[in-house]
C-alpha cells in the first residue's frame, strides 16, 4: 500500500485544487464580479486614506515653510524700520551744525544705565575723536548730559537723569533763571529751583540753557514746564519739568567739541524740600 505522504501525492493534490479554483471562478462570473467589486472598494478606501495623509503632510510642510518665510520677512521689516529710524535721527543730529558754535562729533549710545540715581551713558567716541571731559552732549531735541570720562575710543556721560547733574536754565519767554536738577525720583520729571514766586511761570513754557552755563551753549532745550505750585512759607516756586529728551528712546547723540569755560559758575546751592 502506497504512503500518502509522498511528494508526488501533494503535487497532484495541489494541481487538482488549482484546477478546481479555476473552474469555479470561470464558471461563476457573478461571484467573480462581486469579489472584484469588493476588492476595488477596499483598494479605493486604502488609496483615499493614503492620499489624504499625503495631502495633510504636504499642507503641514507648506505651513512650516510659510511660517519660516513670515519670520524672515518680519525680521527684515523690523531691521529696515530700525535703520530708517536711525538714519532720520542722524540726519536731524547733523542739522545741529547750523546752530552750534563748535564742531560736532556724532556718537552711538552703546550702553545705558538709567535705573538708579547715579545713571550714566556710554558713547562709542573718545579721545581719538577729539572728545574730552567736560564737553556737552546733546540731541536734536535738547540736552543729554556731560562727558565725565573719556578713553581712547569711548566716553562716559553723566546724563541729566543723575542726582549730581546741574545746569542753569531760563524760562521762556520770561527770562526767569534757575537751576535744573533731577531729584532721583521719576524718570520723566526734572526740578527747576530758585525761581521766585513773583515770576508768572506757567505750565507749557519752555526751559532752555542759559548763558551762565560753563558747559552748554545757551538756547538748548532742557524741558517743558509741567506743574507749578507755590508752597506756603517759601519765596520760591516748586516747578517740575518734562525733559525734552527721552533718554530711553534715543540711540544716538552728538558731542559738542567745545572746551568748558571754568571761570563761570557751574551750579548754585540747591534747596531741598
Amino acid at each position: 500500500m502506497a504512503s500518502p505522504n509522498r511528494p508526488s501525492d501533494w503535487l497532484v493534490l495541489s494541481a487538482l485544487l488549482l484546477v478546481a479554483t479555476a473552474v469555479l471562478v470561470t464558471q461563476n462570473q457573478p461571484l467573480l464580479r462581486t469579489l472584484r467589486a469588493h476588492t476595488m472598494g477596499w483598494t479605493a478606501q486604502v488609496e483615499s486614506t493614503f492620499a489624504w495623509m499625503g495631502r495633510y503632510l504636504r499642507v503641514l510642510e507648506r505651513n512650516e515653510e510659510l511660517q519660516r518665510e513670515n519670520i524672515r520677512l518680519s525680521s527684515q521689516v523690523a531691521r529696515t524700520r530700525a535703520v530708517r529710524q536711525r538714519n532720520k535721527e542722524l540726519r536731524r543730529l547733523l542739522d545741529l551744525a547750523d546752530s552750534t558754535d563748535g564742531p560736532l562729533r556724532a556718537a552711538r549710545i552703546v550702553t545705558k544705565d538709567i535705573f538708579r540715581k547715579n545713571n550714566s551713558l556710554t558713547l562709542d567716541v573718545g579721545r581719538a575723536d577729539g572728545v574730552r571731559e567736560g564737553m556737552p552732549v546733546v540731541h536734536e531735541r535738547g540736552i543729554v548730559g556731560t562727558v565725565v570720562l573719556a578713553t581712547e575710543h569711548y566716553a562716559r556721560v553723566m546724563p541729566f537723569l543723575n542726582t549730581d547733574f546741574r545746569v542753569p536754565g531760563t524760562v521762556l519767554p520770561l527770562r526767569a533763571e534757575g537751576i535744573v536738577r533731577w531729584d532721583g525720583e521719576r524718570l520723566d520729571r526734572l526740578r527747576l529751583d530758585h525761581i521766585v514766586q513773583t515770576e508768572p511761570v506757567e505750565a507749557g513754557q519752555t526751559v532752555v540753557t542759559s548763558g551762565h552755563s560753563d558747559i552748554f551753549p545757551p538756547g538748548r532745550r532742557i524741558g517743558t514746564v509741567d506743574t507749578v505750585t507755590a508752597p506756603p512759607g517759601r519765596n520760591e516756586l516748586r516747578i517740575f519739568l518734562r525733559p525734552a529728551v527721552q533718554l530711553y528712546a534715543i540711540s544716538h547723540a552728538v558731542v559738542i567739541l567745545r572746551t568748558p569755560r571754568p571761570e563761570l559758575p557751574t551750579s548754585q546751592p540747591t534747596s531741598d524740600d
